[in-house]
């Protein structure tokens, strides 16, 4: 394995654009996403004329809206934050598989990557604590992906 050729991504942001791509819905939750994004691209080397952030309504809004983003060519990589927790109907159900089909479907159509950062929880406290609690922060997470799949994207290209 030590004389194979790997190609893989880096965490500096170097020239690169993003857009975080948030929820208002479970606004409280999704602020804590937005800030570990923010900062986890900062920490890596991204000014703040290279992040926008794009509000949405709700999860399940999010798959349009990444494809708009994405088809402008403004962006080198989407972070799409917002979170959905569980209630006592299947409505869980619904909005939870369509937005991440949808965001998936948007980075394989359009060969921008989308960081998924979207929570499916059961409770609210188990959002909190992956917003900034006790379990990290995978809004920052999710901003590490696309920062990584983006720099490989750029290498498989030259």
């Amino acid at each position: 394995m030590e004389n194979l050729r790997v190609i893989e991504g880096d965490l500096i942001a170097r020239d690169l654009r993003f857009v975080i791509l948030a929820a208002r819905f479970n606004e409280r939750v999704v602020e804590g996403l937005v800030r570990g994004a923010v900062d986890a691209l900062r920490r890596h080397g991204a000014g703040d004329k290279q992040i926008e952030i794009v509000r949405v309504p709700g999860a399940y809004d999010m798959p349009l809206a990444a494809r708009r983003l994405a088809q402008s060519r403004r962006y080198d990589a989407i972070v799409a934050l917002g979170a959905v927790i569980r209630g006592a109907t299947a409505h869980f159900d619904y909005v939870a598989g369509e937005c991440s089909s949808g965001l998936a479907r948007v980075s394989q159509e359009t060969g921008v990557p989308v960081g998924f950062g979207v929570l499916t929880t059961d409770t609210a406290e188990q959002a909190m604590d992956r917003a900034g609690g006790k379990a990290g922060n995978k809004g920052a997470d999710a901003a590490l992906a696309a920062l990584e799949l983006a720099n490989l994207l750029r290498r498989l290209e030259s």
